[in-house]
């Protein structure tokens, strides 16, 4: 009976993790994917919104993505505009701001190490308490896990072509506990750099490359179960 337990409570934890894990693993794809920045700023035209060239945006990019991964409080972005030397390009509440992204940011990539460490240990586990023609107690969590996260990430597509406005909102209320990222688009650099349609792309991508993995995951087990006749 607690054997049966364990089973269940290891494949439940699978079946979570999955779509945790993926998820998590593809924000942090693309927040650290200079191609999303050079991409968004060409297509949004923020060169002629700030007046600053596309070099110095990728150089103010790049000091983002740095700022997020290292022990810096509060982000610098000294760059040039115009042939003029601009100490830090943020004002103080977009700095402020920043830091609570890159609290979040941190958070984010510190489940994604976890999620995966632990979903490597429940594999392992299962590997070594089962016997040979109990295989699919193994990869079947996995293929579920894939299916529970096809579905999360179809639903999360949807809502973001049908209402992306509101999400954005939403999501900006339940992570954030002040107004720090209401910023104003005529004086304040940071949301001019990164407007809305800027992370409805990068919204984009991160479902995109998740229903991927969660297709692949939730075909791929079936297909061992196939080939090995379980």
């Amino acid at each position: 009976m607690i054997l049966r337990f364990l089973c269940i409570l290891r494949s439940t934890l699978i079946v979570l993790i999955v779509p945790l894990l993926l998820v998590t693993t593809n924000v942090r794809l693309v927040a650290d994917s200079p191609y999303l920045y050079s991409y968004g700023f060409q297509k949004y035209g923020i060169e002629s919104v700030t007046g600053i060239e596309m070099g110095q945006l990728e150089l103010a990019g790049e000091k983002i993505r740095d700022y997020f991964s290292n022990d810096q409080d509060y982000l610098v972005i000294d760059i040039e505009r115009q042939g003029q030397k601009i100490k830090n390009l943020y004002n103080q509440r977009e700095i402020l701001h920043m830091k609570d992204v890159k609290n979040l940011i941190q958070l984010i990539y510190s489940i994604q190490i976890w999620s995966l460490l632990l979903f490597i240990t429940l594999i392992l586990i299962g590997f070594l308490s089962i016997r040979l023609r109990k295989f699919s107690n193994v990869i079947d969590p996995i293929s579920w896990g894939g299916g529970l996260t096809l579905g999360i990430a179809a639903v999360v597509g949807i809502l973001s072509l049908f209402g992306f406005q509101r999400l954005f909102l939403f999501f900006h209320l339940v992570s954030f506990d002040n107004d720090l990222w209401i910023l104003d688009p005529t004086r304040d650099y940071l949301i001019m750099m990164f407007p809305q349609g800027f992370f409805f792309d990068a919204t984009v991508f991160i479902v995109v490359l998740t229903l991927g993995q969660a297709l692949l995951l939730w075909v791929l087990p079936r297909i061992i179960r196939r080939l090995r006749g379980l």
